[in-house]
């Protein structure tokens, strides 16, 4: 087998200083070994926002307290343009989120403080003015509705706000009263839903009828909002939009944008009907805030359209749109619209790369765009003219994960990295060029832990492709190592290079493990056809990948313990958990199966997006082609089973219902295979909450350690 090796280790391992005549480090010495609360507990740093004249920079830090596990959140102040500046507190006079600067001089943020001070009530908008990143007075209240602002953003020109939030579609105004929801009769607690709903729920939420995320813009006078306000979505009525923006589950900020006159908004939303769960077809609407019906700019496309970025000039929309209805892991394609003649091209069809955010420099002159790509999220710009792709190299060496960035004047860009090994912290870089960092929040937190080190590797895979994996493991320890394969979800995904608040690799490398994960058929940052692969092909050319990895990744360590491996993934990677117990039962002495798919045709009367589950099984539902979601399906392959298996599931999962994880337990029981289920009723397809999140790590090294911690058997 031919194995190719990526780029050296971040750390280099201590035995391999030792071997090169560098002296050993005293085992008092030693950093500990990174656990949960260690992860649970790190600083979160969040996106940065600049100021309008590209001078300042404020951003969240989120903090977990070691005992009560509760959060907070404290703002900073970057100043850009001074290379010995420290980021320094932003004092807003209380809980503060979502803070932006805006034309005028002003801070604006979102809390549900009172007048007085206190935190109370409902989450408004408030702003306070500002002079060299700091606030000069006391924060004002700017809205006063009767309803939570889930989002905002001020117009350029300061002079109108835009807001966002849960509001019922005959409401004319944010936060109007209406008539109780129609799928609340009463007397009972029942909800009784039509059959020509849609959604009855979606992601982790029981759906609202007739209620959904909208937007209402309203002028700015003397600082507090005034008028009515304008709906984007236009009066209610027959063929009216309805749908959400930001669209859900997962939309935000990324989904509206102001025109850069300030004279209307682009905004990403998907009709909301009976056919909602069977249709990816988000448009682009163009609201001239006069509260009549918006324009549909991208009603030819019936694929996915998203991220709209107008130039800074006015002259174009820039996008991102899907070509394949129904199909999200399509390729995203960079389009530009001219916004004089309308005329609308993709610039980027040639590159076979998915972009996964776009910002415009402020000179209108290029975009930039970050993408996965090999392991990697770096950033890369694009000549609107012409399409030409550049790679930036903002981290030389590694670039990791590149994200939120912000295009500054003079070429500067502002962002955040993360990898495998350290988590989110803030970057500047000059004219596109290697960035230097900003803040350390997690420095002091990281100095004390032991490192781990990561190797990429490639090998040939399933139809003898190229495929690349990862090993993770702690760099000071002697011996053999056991095994641990990660197998990421999506399953349209990957383990990249990039840190992670849930499934990562460091904190269980730091147990005593070598990590290695596969980027098997299916994954993205490879280009389309091999993101395609996994179609119709679940239990195959990924379990043939993931089967020679493990074998080129012992081949290439010698360090790692091929007896002693267990393997461990959710979503996807939870249902190839379940394929692989009865596929491949003998490789592995233990699996951990977390919110994965272990009966196909219960899943497809479960589950709610129905545009992923009949997509990934030829385009058809269960009852129209059974025979396509029965030849991946791991319950038909039980009787093989006899890995032992520990099963997590969350009970507020809507995607993969709880239900499979508890028929697969049942199936554990019922063989008398050595199992164990833990069932989170306040989670749902991830795992957030702090406590839950360690209970979840220690249940997991507690598995892991049952049977693995053993002597290592005779290579």
């Amino acid at each position: 087998m031919t194995i190719k090796t990526g780029r050296l280790p971040f750390f280099a391992p201590l035995a391999l200083l030792a071997s090169l005549g560098a002296a050993p480090v005293a085992a008092q010495d030693q950093p500990a070994p990174m656990t949960a609360q260690d992860l649970v507990t790190m600083p979160r740093v969040g996106a940065p926002a600049a100021s309008t004249d590209g001078r300042f920079a404020a951003y969240p830090v989120t903090q977990t307290d070691s005992g009560t596990y509760e959060r907070s959140t404290s703002y900073f102040i970057l100043d850009l343009m001074n290379a010995s500046a420290k980021p320094a507190p932003l004092d807003l006079g209380g809980k503060a989120s979502d803070v932006t600067f805006a034309a005028g001089g002003f801070i604006y943020f979102l809390s549900a403080r009172s007048v007085g001070g206190e935190e109370a009530g409902t989450t408004q908008l408030w702003r306070v003015a500002a002079k060299n990143g700091q606030p000069t007075g006391s924060p004002s209240q700017v809205s006063n509705f009767g309803a939570e602002i889930a989002g905002y953003s001020v117009s350029p020109d300061g002079t109108k706000v835009m807001v966002f939030g849960e509001v019922p579609r005959t409401c004319q105004t944010f936060g109007c009263a209406d008539a109780p929801p129609a799928h609340l009769p009463g007397p009972g607690t029942g909800r009784l839903y039509e059959g020509d709903v849609g959604f009855i729920r979606h992601w982790d939420q029981w759906e609202t009828p007739g209620t959904y995320s909208r937007a209402f813009t309203f002028d700015l006078v003397d600082g507090k909002i005034s008028g009515a306000g304008s709906a984007l979505d236009g009066p209610a009525g027959e063929n009216a939009l309805t749908g959400d923006t930001p669209t859900k589950p997962f939309g935000g900020g990324e989904d509206l944008a102001w025109a850069p006159d300030s004279s209307g908004i682009y905004f990403a939303a998907r009709q909301a009907d009976a056919d909602e769960p069977l249709s990816t077809n988000v448009d682009i609407f163009w609201s001239d805030l006069s509260g009549n019906a918006p324009t549909n700019l991208t009603v030819a496309n019936t694929a996915f359209d998203t991220l709209p970025a107008p130039s800074p000039d006015g002259k174009y929309l820039a996008y991102a749109a899907m070509e394949r209805p129904k199909y999200e892991a399509d390729r995203l394609v960079v389009h530009l619209r001219d916004l004089d003649t309308g005329a609308t091209r993709a610039i980027t069809a040639d590159w076979d790369r998915s972009v996964g955010s776009l910002s415009w420099t402020p000179d209108s002159r290029y975009i930039i765009a970050t993408v996965q790509d090999v392991l990697d999220t770096p950033a890369f710009r694009i000549d609107p003219h012409n399409g030409k792709v550049t790679r930036l190299t903002l981290t030389p060496g590694r670039e990791g994960h590149i994200g939120n960035v912000t295009a500054l004047s003079g070429g500067a860009l502002l962002f955040t990295r993360d990898t495998i090994e350290a988590p989110s912290e803030i970057y500047l870089s000059p004219k596109g060029l290697a960035g230097r960092r900003l803040t350390g929040h997690t420095d002091a937190a990281l100095a004390k832990l032991q490192s781990v080190t990561t190797q990429r590797f490639s090998f040939a895979g399933a139809n003898d492709d190229t495929v690349w994996g990862q090993i993770t493991k702690p760099v000071d320890t002697a011996g053999d190592l056991p095994t641990i394969l990660y197998v990421h979800g999506g399953p349209q995904g990957s383990f990249n290079d990039g840190w992670s608040s849930r499934w990562n690799p460091r904190v269980l490398a730091s147990q005593g493990y070598a990590v290695i994960s596969v980027d098997f058929h299916g994954s993205t940052g490879y280009g389309q056809e091999f993101t395609d692969a996994i179609n119709r092909d679940w239990g195959g050319k990924p379990l043939e990948d993931l089967q020679k990895g493990l074998a080129a990744a012992l081949e290439l360590d010698s360090q790692i313990d091929g007896t002693r491996a267990c393997a461990m993934g959710a979503s996807y990677g939870g249902y190839m958990m379940n394929w692989i117990a009865g596929k491949w039962p003998e490789r592995f002495k233990c699996l951990i199966q977390h919110d994965g798919v272990f009966d196909q045709r219960a899943m497809y009367y479960e589950t709610e997006e129905l545009w992923f589950i009949e997509w990934e099984h030829g385009g058809k539902a269960y009852f129209e082609a059974p025979e396509e979601f029965e030849k991946w399906n791991p319950v038909n392959y039980v009787d093989n089973w006899q890995t032992p298996m520990l099963v997590i599931t969350g009970e507020q999962d809507f995607r993969i219902p709880y239900t499979q994880g508890i028929a697969s337990f049942t199936a554990l029981q019922r063989k008398k295979i050595p199992s164990q289920l833990l069932v989170f009723p306040d989670e749902n397809h991830w795992v957030l909450k702090p406590k839950n999140s360690l209970q979840w790590h220690g249940t997991v090294f507690a598995w892991l350690d049952r049977w693995l911690k053993e002597e290592p058997a005779t290579k």
